[in-house]
């Protein structure tokens, strides 16, 4: 966040720098004003695209052996430009090298979901599941590794998660 900020400072000042240049090739005709409205639009404009970017830039660190499972697009109202091109907010990994078959004769596949979402301090969230290949039902485990039976979830065969997991 830190950086997120310094950056943002920095693409200011270089906006700024850019008005400054205009007033000087026009011989000081261009209005002063010009100054502050393009240091905004520059620290405006990076955010902007610092936001449509964390997705790809987060994919981009993800280790090898995982894989992007769904994503979710958000419309918010204090980013307006969000309603024309909404943009990834969360997405969910599945950890490809934590899927196990604890009972080999049963169709049951335990393995690892990450949540991430896009925040100022960043949110990570991370559960175990048992997936149930037959009959499409997932189910979160807690910290003792039993079933949250009022957490069960139906997945249909096309659901990337199930098609992850239960590929043999």
């Amino acid at each position: 966040m830190f950086w997120n900020l310094v950056a943002t400072v920095f693409a200011g000042l270089g906006a700024a720098g850019i008005a400054l240049g205009i007033r000087s090739i026009t011989f000081k005709k261009a209005p002063k004003w010009i100054i502050p409205v393009f240091a905004g639009l520059g620290m405006m404009a990076y955010q902007v695209y610092i936001e449509y970017t964390w997705f790809d830039h987060m994919q981009a660190r993800l280790p090898e052996g995982t894989v992007v499972v769904s994503s979710q697009e958000e419309q918010i109202f204090y980013r307006p430009w969000s309603y024309a091109f909404p943009q990834i907010t969360s997405f969910t990994v599945l950890d490809k090298q934590s899927i196990s078959r604890d009972l080999p004769d049963q169709d049951v596949v335990r393995f690892e979901l990450y949540h991430f979402r896009h925040t100022y301090g960043g949110r990570i969230s991370q559960g175990v599941y048992l997936a149930n290949c037959s009959t499409g039902e997932m189910v979160p485990l807690d910290g003792q590794g039993k079933p949250k039976l009022d957490s069960v979830q139906k997945l249909n065969a096309e659901d990337p998660i199930r098609v992850q997991v239960c590929r043999k």
